[in-house]
């Protein structure tokens, strides 16, 4: 007979294997859901095992689970990516753009190249001080471009996600354009490197803040829904 006892100890195996401690915080009844997108955004292609991935095709049942929840009311989206499959990425920002619910985003560590798209599809945006973005060109990594139709498909994906950033958030297309292809910021390559108030004065971020904060713009905007209200910016 499976003791209540050896459950225990089962239960204690299984945090430290997962979470690196022997007892995790019990989950209470919330009317947020937290969407995570850490390491590289995975798409069409499996990276290799040692990466740290999110898998859109996780994601979007989450989101889509999201806007059918009674019980949840907003989404908080805690960003530390790398960015990774642009396609994907976009993807992913285009459902949070497209849910009913209030949405708030804050970038921890870093929100990087396609993590940009993501961060600005939410309703308001925060960003740690110490936290960093780098807007950069689209890249295909380690192919030689050999047909000019290569170049217009690149060319047609960076303007996508250029009108996207543009319209989620308060940064020009011109100025964008400028930190995309700006020379000597990026060792080696062409971009920007923005570091929290940064990202804010460029008008790509809403605020700088921390989590309760987030958690708070949140509830605020939640109450002002529930009220009839609207969210956007």
């Amino acid at each position: 007979m499976f003791s209540k006892k050896n459950h225990s100890k089962n239960e204690v195996s299984e945090n430290i294997k997962e979470f690196g401690v022997t007892q995790v915080p019990q989950e209470t009844t919330s009317n947020i859901h937290c969407l995570t997108i850490v390491g590289q955004v995975e798409g069409h292609l499996i990276l290799p095992p040692q990466n740290k991935t999110t898998k859109y095709e996780h994601i979007i049942p989450q989101l889509v689970a999201v806007e059918q929840s009674s019980q949840i009311e907003g989404l908080l989206i805690i960003l530390n990516t790398v960015g990774g499959d642009v396609e994907a990425g976009l993807a992913i920002a285009e459902m949070i753009d497209g849910l009913s619910k209030p949405t708030v985003s804050i970038v921890l560590g870093g929100g990087h190249s396609i993590g940009v798209p993501i961060a600005v599809a939410a309703d308001y945006s925060f960003i740690a001080e110490t936290a960093t973005m780098t807007i950069h060109p689209i890249r295909l990594t380690g192919l030689v471009i050999g047909v000019p139709q290569t170049y217009e498909y690149l060319d047609k994906m960076q303007d996508r996600v250029i009108r996207f950033i543009e319209k989620h958030s308060g940064i020009s297309t011109k100025k964008l354009r400028e930190l995309m292809f700006q020379t000597g910021d990026l060792a080696r390559d062409i971009g920007t490197v923005l570091v929290g108030a940064d990202a804010v004065q460029m008008g790509l971020i809403n605020e700088v803040g921390s989590l309760s904060q987030a958690v708070n713009k949140l509830a605020d905007l939640i109450k002002i829904k529930n009220k009839g209200g609207k969210t956007i910016q």
